[in-house]
C-alpha cells in the first residue's frame, strides 16, 4: 500500500476547508483530484455534484479511487432553518452517496462533521461517545450525514471538528476584522463557548493521515484547536491582533437572537486523535497570529 501512489478525491475543493487542503497536498506524492460544482479562476477542478450518485460513481471509478475526501457541506447554520431540504440534500444524501461509493470501491472516507451535533449542554469537554442531540437543521443534518456514514459500512475516518477560520471563504475572522477596523465599538456574545480550528492545521492533519499512512486508524475523532473561549473572547483576541483600535464588548446571545440555536457549550475532548495519530494541537491563539499576520499583510 505504501509503494503505491493513492488517488483521492476531494469534494468541495474550493470551499474553505477545501482550500486549505489544496495548499496542505501541494507537495504530497499522493494524486488529489479536486473537485466542486463551482469553479474558481486559476484553480484545476473538476466539475462534480456529489448529489448526483451515477456521476460520483463515473467519476470514482475513471480516477481509481483509493480515497474519498469530504470537504463539502451546507455551512450556513441560520439559513439551514428555511433551507431545510437543501441542508439535507447536501448534509446527508450526498454524504450517503459518498460513503456508498467508497464502500463499493473499497475506498476509505473521510468526512468531517461538528460540535453543532451536539446540545451544549455539556460542562467538561465531550467525548467522541457522547449522546448527540443537535439543536437545529445544520446540525440535525450533520448528525445524519455521520450516521448514512456509519450505517454504510465503508470505512471512514470522521473529523468533527468546531468555529473553523482559515485565510479563505467566510468565517468568523474576516468578519472580526472588518467589523473591528469600521466601527468604534462592536458586542459579541460572551454565553457560548468553544475552540477555534485553523483550517491549515485540520488539512494539515488530513494530509498527515494518508501520507503517514495511517489509514487503518479508523473511527470518529474530534479535532479543534486547544483550550476554550468565547465568541467574545475570539473577537477580543483577533482586534487585538489586528492592532485594531475597537472596543470589544460581550453581551449575551439573547441581545442578538439568530435563527437557529447555538449550543452553549461546545468544546470538544482531543485525547483520541492526539493518542491515536500522535499528534499536538496548538492552543487556538498561536495559528491565529499566522492566520491573522496573513490576512492583514494580504490586503
Amino acid at each position: 500500500m505504501h509503494d503505491k501512489k493513492l488517488n483521492i478525491l476531494v469534494t468541495g475543493a474550493n470551499g474553505q476547508l477545501g482550500r486549505c487542503l489544496r495548499d496542505a497536498a501541494a507537495h504530497s506524492r499522493n494524486r488529489f483530484i479536486f473537485t466542486d460544482v463551482s469553479e474558481i479562476p486559476g484553480l484545476e477542478t473538476i466539475s462534480l455534484d456529489i448529489t448526483d450518485k451515477n456521476t460520483l460513481d463515473i467519476v470514482a471509478d475513471s480516477e481509481n479511487v483509493d480515497i474519498i475526501v469530504n470537504c463539502a457541506g451546507y455551512t450556513n447554520v441560520d439559513r439551514a432553518e428555511d433551507e431545510i431540504r437543501l441542508a439535507e440534500l447536501l448534509n446527508h444524501e450526498a454524504v450517503a452517496n459518498l460513503a456508498a461509493c467508497a464502500r463499493r470501491r473499497k475506498a476509505l472516507l473521510i468526512h468531517i462533521s461538528t460540535d453543532y451535533i451536539f446540545d451544549g449542554g455539556a460542562s467538561s469537554p465531550i467525548r467522541e461517545d457522547a449522546v448527540p442531540s443537535p439543536l437545529g437543521v445544520y446540525g440535525a443534518t450533520k448528525l445524519a450525514g455521520e450516521q448514512a456514514v456509519v450505517a454504510s459500512a465503508c470505512r471512514y475516518i470522521i473529523f468533527r471538528t468546531a468555529w473553523l477560520y482559515s485565510e479563505y471563504g467566510r468565517n468568523f475572522v474576516k468578519t472580526m476584522l472588518a467589523l473591528t477596523a469600521a466601527h468604534p465599538v462592536v458586542k459579541v456574545v460572551d454565553d457560548q463557548v468553544g475552540t477555534p480550528t485553523y483550517g491549515p492545521d485540520l488539512a494539515r492533519l488530513i494530509v498527515d493521515v494518508i501520507d503517514g499512512g495511517k489509514l487503518d486508524r479508523t473511527g470518529i475523532y474530534n479535532y479543534t484547536g486547544e483550550g476554550v473561549c468565547s465568541w467574545y473572547d475570539f473577537a477580543s483576541e483577533i482586534n487585538s491582533l489586528a492592532a485594531h483600535g475597537c472596543k470589544v464588548l460581550p453581551c449575551s446571545s439573547a441581545d442578538y437572537p439568530a435563527k437557529a440555536r447555538r449550543p452553549h457549550y461546545s468544546v470538544l475532548d482531543k485525547s483520541l486523535v492526539k493518542a491515536t495519530f500522535g499528534i499536538g494541537i496548538p492552543r487556538w491563539t498561536e495559528p491565529l497570529k499566522t492566520c491573522i499576520h496573513k490576512l492583514t499583510n494580504e490586503n
